[in-house]
Order: structure tokens, then sequence, then C-alpha cells
């Protein structure tokens, strides 16, 4: 399994290869995050939607599997009805 470490990443770069140094103390980080509700919409069964929406609850928080610090992470969501 990958463990990707953004920040650890970004510090090898060469200041060359980008548009100049980059202060990776300073950086600003930008998620996005969908939340699933149960909509009135006959799309799925009833059963299913329930275990899609409980699945998508599941998932790991982006934030911590990237490594990024949490002052400087800013998470934008949506809310989708299935």
């Amino acid at each position: 399994m990958e463990s990707p470490e953004h920040p650890r990443a970004l510090r090898r770069l060469e200041p060359t290869k980008t548009e100049g140094l980059i202060a990776i103390d300073d950086a600003s980080y930008f998620l996005s995050k969908i939340e699933l509700t149960n909509g009135g919409a006959p799309t799925m069964p009833a059963w299913r939607k329930n275990l899609f929406i409980a699945m998508s609850h599941l998932s790991t928080d982006a934030a911590e599997s990237f490594c990024l610090p949490r002052d400087r992470t800013l998470i934008m969501g949506s809310r989708i009805e299935v």
C-alpha cells in the first residue's frame, strides 16, 4: 500500500523545474469532499442506496492519507442526493 507524503515530495522538487523555490512550510492545500445523502427520487432500491451511502462514510480522510498539515488544509465540500 502506498503512503504518499506530499509535503516531503514537494521538498524534493528542484527550483529550476518549478516557478522557483517553494515555501513548503507556508503552503496551503485544498481538498474536496462529497457528502452523499438519501434523496427521495427512486434511483435505486432503498437497501442499495443506504449501503452505498454507508460505504461512502468509510472512506479515509484525505488530509491524513496525504500527510497534509491540518492547520493549512482547506476542505471544500458538496452534498449530493442519491
